[in-house]
């Protein structure tokens, strides 16, 4: 049986001192464990690491098969504690240059949504969602 956890997640990085810079001009907190080629950061519920996209292939045994502006087929999400945080989390985007990729909207399913892209077009959505339910740490476990 497989242990039902993530724990770390990782995004190749194209050009790491890029991304690394947009994430800590959001105010991410990087971990001690960031190094010039390596960067994580701490966040509610798992480690969000970045690496060189050629090493991350490299480890993993594979090519890379695709270049920064393509779709990855990934979004991550940043759930949130209020509607108004959707807007407010967008302009805050907005003002370190991530690409707004869907303005804040009422959502079919009751909250509230909204799409950015990073530097290098890894998507990201920023949602509230009325029923969710957050741990101490602020980590979802219900929606």
């Amino acid at each position: 049986m497989v242990m039902q956890r993530v724990s770390l997640l990782t995004i190749g990085a194209f050009d790491l001192p890029k991304l690394r810079s947009f994430y800590k001009g959001i105010g991410w907190e990087e971990t001690e464990f960031s190094s010039d080629n390596y960067a994580a950061f701490k966040t509610a519920g798992v480690i969000l690491s970045i690496f060189p996209i050629e090493e991350l292939a490299k480890d993993a045994g594979i090519e890379i098969s695709h270049t920064a502006d393509q779709f990855r087929g990934v979004s991550f999400a940043i759930n949130v504690d209020s509607v108004e945080q959707v807007d407010s989390t967008i302009e805050d985007i907005r003002k370190v240059g991530g690409k707004i990729l869907r303005e804040p909207s009422d959502a079919f399913w009751g909250g509230r949504t909204a799409y950015f892209a990073d530097p290098e077009n890894n998507l990201w959505e920023v949602a509230w969602n009325p029923t969710a339910v957050f741990d101490e740490r602020g980590a979802m476990v219900s929606f």
